[in-house]
């Protein structure tokens, strides 16, 4: 039997979608007011689940603690209140979409959760656009 257990977070990030080989014409065509050159910020709110076994030890599948610590870690502290092309490492050549903000953040965990969980990340850039990433 499987459980999942999930972990909210939030962070407050600025980024700009486009790609340095494009015009800025071209990407105002793809990417609308997300390329503006000043950058826009956005309110993420963060999903993380954990699906395993229940522990007959503990009767938790994570600690949620462990869980809390390792979000604030890996993605609060490096995230939160930083200009993701600018800040964070991990954009310096990757578009920080909201799909690959997901993608980075679940790589991020799972390199340090136990290989047996499944791991979900549910990434809100606003309360009616949001991504779900399993790996």
């Amino acid at each position: 039997m499987s459980v999942t257990v999930y972990r909210k977070a939030h962070f407050n990030a600025a980024h700009r979608l486009y790609r340095k080989d494009w015009s800025d014409e071209k990407n105002f065509e793809v990417f609308g007011k997300c390329s503006y050159p000043n950058y826009h910020g956005h309110n993420y709110e963060l999903e993380v689940g954990i699906t395993g076994p229940i522990d007959e030890e503990t009767g938790f599948v994570i600690d949620l603690g462990i869980l809390k610590k390792i979000i604030y870690e890996e993605v609060e502290q490096p995230f939160d209140h930083k200009n993701l092309n600018v800040d964070v490492p991990e954009f310096e050549n990757m578009n920080p979409t909201a799909e690959n903000i997901a993608k980075v953040i679940w790589d991020k965990l799972s390199a340090r959760l136990d290989a047996s969980y499944v791991i979900s990340v549910k990434l809100y850039e606003t309360p009616r656009n949001f991504v779900v990433y399993t790996g």
